[in-house]
């Protein structure tokens, strides 16, 4: 916990770089002309009224969904991080609250930012009309044939026809342009990827979880928690080795979502999309929220409430072939493995002594991440 290593730095300041260029990527994919899908004019699904003022802004939408989270996580790292940590300096402390609120912010960035861009390059390349395009679009009815791009037979009188958007008397391009990007709705992917990755950081460092069973080990039974395992023996009953959260931390985890729905739902209510392109934008947003989360953060279950930690410093940019993981020794490429003495060069389970008679448990929860400080515990197998 010294001097932090700048290739660590400039590490962790390039994924910042990766992310604000995402974000410059979707904002560039949303100026550009989205592709305009050929309409029915007398299509009752996209013949509702345009509403001037929506219930959630895209201003609203963004201090909901992205600063407000970060606000909530920055909050959550200044209170109650590390935790019930054995006793350290004040900079031992500030460095473990600085990591967790870099790391959770990067998180949220990059599930807002992943989203983002996914769902603005999609609108363009699909172009489905809004339910309110023909209120945008004001259609020259008296040249309905000249602007017909599809449809069966000679039925021009009774509408069964496509036209293009050029039969569109609108002289507002903008409006127009983005009476064509319907599909999937942006407000519910951004508003899903900030509230749920909020959901998923809260659980994660309230331990808002559904109680389960720890995995064993060497016929042991590990239950994590903020501070350190607990070793079960096989003959502690189950029903002992784990209890459910109080209840008011789970409405306290719901609350982001229940935002995020309300505000999908006022994408229907007005009428700016389809039911499906709600649904499509709220799976973008949830599979963005979770994979950002755990990208930067360990378990829910199993991580105590911590992220990941630091790359190692060697392999801050990359580590090519031959190395299993970005954190490891400094002192060579190579990784250390264990060695089984009946094997040799053969690696064992991380965490224990080939040829031993123990298990040195600090090992194994400095690789899950689950003790930070805590003194070394040996199990006799």
């Amino acid at each position: 916990m010294g001097r932090i290593p700048k290739r660590i730095v400039f590490s962790y300041i390039l994924d910042w770089i990766v992310i604000l260029a995402t974000v410059v990527a979707g904002g560039v994919f949303s100026r550009i002309t989205p592709n305009k899908r050929p309409f029915s004019p007398v299509d009752a699904s996209i013949s509702f009224p345009f509403v001037h003022k929506e219930k959630v802004s895209t201003a609203v939408l963004v201090i909901s969904a992205v600063i407000g989270p970060g606000i909530v996580i920055f909050l959550v790292c200044l209170l109650f991080i590390p935790g019930p940590t054995p006793r350290s300096s004040k900079w031992q402390l500030w460095q473990r609250k600085a990591w967790e609120l870099n790391t959770g912010w990067l998180g949220l960035g990059l599930s807002c930012a992943a989203a983002f861009l996914f769902t603005n390059g999609s609108k363009n390349l699909f172009g489905k009309p809004r339910p309110d395009l023909l209120s945008r679009c004001n259609p020259d009815l008296a040249k309905i044939s000249d602007y017909a791009v599809g449809g069966f037979g000679d039925k021009v009188q009774e509408g069964i026809l496509l036209v293009s958007a050029a039969i569109c008397k609108n002289t507002d391009k903008s409006r127009l342009n983005d009476g064509f990007r319907s599909f999937p709705s942006g407000h519910s992917s951004l508003s899903w990827a900030g509230l749920a990755y909020l959901t998923l950081f809260l659980s994660a460092k309230f331990a808002i979880t559904i109680p389960y069973l720890a995995p064993r080990v060497f016929g042991k039974q590990i239950q994590r928690s903020s501070t350190a395992d607990r070793v079960f023996d096989s003959d502690t009953p189950l029903r002992s080795q784990a209890a459910a959260p109080p209840l008011y931390l789970l409405i306290i985890a719901v609350i982001p979502i229940g935002a995020a729905t309300y505000i999908s739902s006022t994408r229907y209510s007005d009428f700016r999309h389809h039911g499906f392109d709600i649904l499509f934008g709220s799976a973008i947003g949830f599979v963005s929220a979770w994979f950002a989360f755990r990208w930067y953060h360990l378990p829910v279950q199993r991580g105590a409430g911590y992220a990941w930690g630091a790359r190692s410093p060697s392999r801050a940019f990359g580590i090519g072939i031959g190395a299993g993981s970005y954190a490891g020794s400094e002192d060579s490429g190579r990784e250390k493995t264990a060695k089984d003495p009946d094997l040799e060069g053969g690696p064992v389970a991380p965490g224990s002594h080939a040829g031993g008679d123990t298990i040195e448990m600090d090992d194994y929860a400095e690789e899950t991440g689950a003790v930070s400080g805590s003194s070394p515990q040996r199990l006799n197998r």
